[in-house]
């Protein structure tokens, strides 16, 4: 298949169009770059656009920046394709030798990207997934459905924001001409009836008044007849009140609604769907419509769910190969008394690492541990053990002022920490018999500052070429999730990282109780 032809500027002209470039990030695009890289099991995804000499990420995950040059990008190469592009090892791919984000340390290898293109079939981008290992076998049949499906997703965002633009420019010329207007309407109409997602609106006080034909396809109920209040009927009883709540205080707030509910398909079946709406305001910052859409997220779900269950039995299989080995020591101890303390020092060890392992894995709503009232420090504590001498020495000296701890904050906390020992143990202080590590904490009114510090390790030449993905891995973890900065001094005698945070960062429930 022949990719549709088109010029440069023709294209630029069609992503202008959508007035996104540098616009803030949004909820429904992260949500994509999300589920996308949770379902095709990547480091990394992109909403990704690109622009004259640039590409800029409408969305991100693993990346931590909007923008890079275009002369790297792999997604410029996408463009030239069909409709998609997978490379299964970027190493071996004349197109990108040379590259410096696939020769780097911990560079770039597998990429896997689906072309948004406009109406006319003009590209303007992808959504795509890379890792920075090479995927021989590409994407599964699912992984690779996924991607298409919500490639469509993003673009019908795209067009349901130009949409809405073309509306509020209308209605700003309704005195001047409201044929304009009636026009702009009909484009509306047309283009919602055409969205594969169910496209709603209502008046100011949150009355229905318009449902487009995906709506009546998906529902089966004759037209008009979910105008008003009638659209609650249709949600799955035990959804019902919980969807009333929060369409209430959108209405009375003007916050963005957002919710899951099962919606009854014209079968009867209920299938899980996400609703959402936005106000749309005047001028003078009242609210004039509210426009939503419904999509069938029932297929998202269950794949979800299913990549979860996986997860979750690969966790406990580990889990179960730290008990065994673990017992076989003790049992090796028993027919060997004279390795009696050193099996003792081995299993404690290996105990220690089951424990950072159960915080640092990828976790569900149900699966996620709980510190109960564990503080920072006895947390931090258990998870060096590990990097203890055999005689039981702490070669990780913590000190300085305790904080409350959650489980909120447990796994980016644990990540941080868990890559800083990994690499000080492999290349750093901990790799050296007389090296160690000074943790420092101290509580600064709204801000809690953590300092790392290793000394007596080999000397430091400098900062490294470039971060692999673990240390971008910790910066996201302090600064994504943790919304603090981390810094980073690669001075002589050994490293220096410093994670300055919001003093709420690592209790946030209490905090969130207290406000309440």
């Amino acid at each position: 298949m022949t990719a549709t032809p088109w010029n440069e500027t023709d294209r630029l002209a069609a992503l202008r169009s959508y007035d996104i470039l540098d616009s803030e990030r949004e909820p429904a695009f992260d949500d994509v770059t999300a589920l996308v890289a949770r379902i095709c099991d990547a480091p990394i995804a992109v909403i990704n656009l690109i622009d004259a000499d640039r590409q800029w990420f409408k969305s991100e995950v693993g990346l931590g920046v909007r923008e890079t040059p275009l002369e790297t990008s792999f997604c410029r190469h996408a463009l030239l394709e069909r409709d998609r592009l997978v490379v299964a090892d970027a190493a071996s791919d004349p197109r990108f030798e040379g590259n410096p984000l696939v020769t780097a340390a911990d560079g770039l290898r597998f990429y896997a990207g689906v072309l948004l293109k406009s109406p006319e079939g003009l590209p303007l981008g992808t959504l795509c997934v890379l890792d920075t290992r090479p995927r021989p076998e590409g994407l599964s049949a699912v992984q690779a459905e996924t991607l298409e499906v919500l490639s469509r997703q993003v673009m019908s965002l795209l067009e349901l924001r130009r949409a809405l633009k073309a509306g509020r420019q209308a209605q700003s010329r309704l005195t001047a001409a409201s044929e304009a207007l009636t026009d702009s309407e009909a484009r509306f109409r047309a283009l919602a009836d055409a969205m594969p997602q169910m496209v709603w609106a209502t008046q100011p006080d949150g009355f229905h008044d318009y449902y487009n034909a995906r709506w009546y396809e998906f529902t089966g109920v004759p037209s008009g007849s979910t105008d008003g209040e009638g659209w609650a009927g249709m949600f799955h009883p035990e959804d019902q009140e919980r969807a009333r709540i929060c369409w209430k205080r959108s209405l009375e707030t003007g916050e963005p609604y957002e919710i899951e509910y099962r919606l009854r398909r014209a079968d009867g079946v209920y299938r899980w769907t996400l609703g959402r709406a936005l106000a749309i305001r005047s001028e003078a910052g009242e609210i004039t419509r509210w426009f939503g859409t419904c999509t069938d997220i029932e297929d998202l779900k269950r794949a979800a769910d299913s990549k979860d269950v996986l997860s979750q039995e690969l966790s406990h299989r580990i889990k179960n190969i730290f008990a065994v080995v673990s017992a076989l020591i003790g049992l090796s101890a028993r027919q060997y008394p004279e390795a009696k303390d050193f099996a003792a020092a081995v299993r404690t060890r290996i105990n220690a690492l089951a424990r950072a392992h159960e915080f640092v894995r990828p976790h569900t709503d149900t699966s996620r541990p709980t510190v109960g009232s564990m503080t920072l420090h006895a947390f931090l504590s258990d998870l060096f053990k590990p990097y203890a001498t055999l005689d039981g020495r702490q070669r990780v000296i913590l000190s300085g002022d305790d904080a409350a701890f959650d489980d909120q904050a447990a796994t980016s906390v644990a990540l941080l920490f868990h890559e800083l020992a990994t690499n000080a143990a492999k290349y750093g202080a901990l790799s050296h018999t007389d090296g160690e590590v000074a943790l420092t904490t101290r509580n600064e009114g709204d801000r809690f500052i953590l300092t790392w510090e290793e000394r007596g390790g080999p000397t430091i030449h400098g900062e490294p070429d470039r971060a692999g993905f673990g240390s971008t891995l910790a910066t996201v973890s302090v600064e994504g999730q943790l919304g603090g900065r981390l810094t980073r001094v690669w001075a002589p005698e050994g490293l220096r990282v410093t994670a300055d945070l919001p003093a709420t960062a690592l209790s946030r429930r209490r905090a969130a109780q207290n406000v309440a």
